[in-house]
């Protein structure tokens, strides 16, 4: 069956979490192709920051994406500037909690849980009305390859990226024969502020690791910058796409939940190891 191609560049779009990383990144892309910009995060001083740096028209709101009301507050601020219709809405803001399950803290969960899925659910449900009355356009909601995966120490944070992956996928079938269109991003391992800002409570592994030296290890081991991913998550909707895959890393992930679904992690486990030392080497050749 060919995919229904759909072309967002140049028209008005809609993207959460854009104060940093994946967000900002498709929010500079999109504005310096022509793009009417509407960008929200919580974090104010970001997000002025990422407004002033796009060329184009921008509408920017600091909201928190768990806030329902919130959501469709700048939902309905968005419909009165809008200068043409609606191209697509990006769900992308999200954080992460790193625990045992064991130790978790059920606050710790309900704050990554209110972000990441119900962030998602509430930006779906404030602009879906926008795109089914005009017939046109994507709803854009980010998952993980920690969607296609489980990971040791990433319950919450998986249970959230599964939701979402489940979430997106009901929403598209339930768009069928309308000219709108769901699409889940399932990005790999993104230079971002996430390993940073998540809450660490203490070294889930019992290596006393700091909260800062787990980020840098994380850091170390991600293959994809933000301008990247967001280049692909472009293209991605732009050529019809319901799953984008995000970095080798995200294909390498899909491809071991397919072919070993209960033995991934050892696998992963192996590969982790060599994949820190490689990209040591490539940091010593770039210095």
């Amino acid at each position: 069956m060919r995919r229904a191609r759909l072309s967002i560049t140049g028209r008005p779009v809609v993207i959460t979490g854009a104060a940093s990383g994946i967000g900002r990144s498709l929010a500079r892309r999109l504005s310096g192709l022509g793009s009417p910009v509407a960008i929200a995060d919580v974090d104010e001083a970001g997000l002025k920051d990422a407004a002033a740096s796009l060329p184009g028209p921008v509408l920017a709101r600091v909201l928190d994406v768990g806030d329902a009301d919130g959501v469709l507050r700048f939902a309905g601020e968005v419909r009165e500037w809008l200068p043409a219709p609606l191209a697509a809405v990006f769900n992308n803001a999200g954080v992460a909690v790193s625990s045992t399950v064991l130790d978790s803290l059920p606050e710790d969960d309900d704050w990554l849980h209110q972000i990441n899925f119900h962030g998602v659910v509430n930006g779906t449900r404030a602009f879906l009305p926008v795109l089914v009355a005009q017939d046109d356009g994507a709803i854009v909601n980010t998952s993980s390859v920690f969607g296609l995966v489980g990971m040791p120490y990433q319950s919450a944070y998986c249970a959230s990226k599964f939701a979402v992956r489940g979430f997106t996928d009901a929403l598209r079938h339930e768009l069928r024969g309308t000219g709108v269109r769901a699409v889940t991003v399932h990005p790999g391992g993104i230079t971002t502020n996430i390993a940073r800002n998540a809450r660490i409570r203490k070294d889930p592994e019992g290596l006393g690791r700091t909260k800062e030296q787990m980020a840098a290890q994380f850091e170390a081991i991600t293959m994809t910058s933000p301008d990247k991913a967001a280049a692909i998550i472009h293209r991605g909707v732009e050529r019809g796409r319901a799953r984008i895959l995000v970095g080798p890393d995200a294909y390498l992930f899909d491809a071991l939940a397919r072919i070993a679904p209960t033995h991934y992690y050892d696998v992963i486990a192996r590969a982790e190891p060599r994949l820190r030392a490689r990209q040591g080497r490539a940091r010593d050749r770039a210095s």
